[in-house]
């Protein structure tokens, strides 16, 4: 709990972010006429979503474990997936652009009788 500030983590200070912004935004929408009014209700809901998120799915556990266990980190993780896009890019494109040549290849006719 290296990051905490008056003993309350960040989770917190980011529902009252959430919160805040909701309050305010519905306030906007509250003074809007028409059925701009009903944009209150998505709002609600997604503060709503991202408070029980945050709240059910902690970033870490309440208690601190006493000893740090060895983790394997792969710290080429982001490279590889680039590599792998870049390649897959280049295979599309040459795909892409070698199909007009087999769509586009003379037929041509044959004879109806040979002699």
């Amino acid at each position: 709990m290296g990051n905490t500030v008056l003993e309350v983590g960040t989770g917190i200070f980011i529902i009252a972010v959430v919160w805040i912004a909701a309050v305010v935004f519905g306030m906007m929408l509250l003074r809007a006429s028409g059925s701009a009014k009903l944009g209150v209700i998505p709002v609600f809901l997604l503060a709503l979503a991202i408070t029980l998120t945050l709240v059910f799915f902690p970033r870490s556990p309440e208690t601190t474990a006493p000893f740090k266990e060895i983790q394997i980190v792969d710290t080429l993780f982001i490279g590889r997936y680039v590599l792998l896009a870049v390649a897959s890019l280049v295979f599309l494109v040459a795909f892409f652009m070698l199909l007009p040549f087999h769509f586009l290849e003379p037929v041509y006719a044959k004879a109806l009788r040979t002699h």
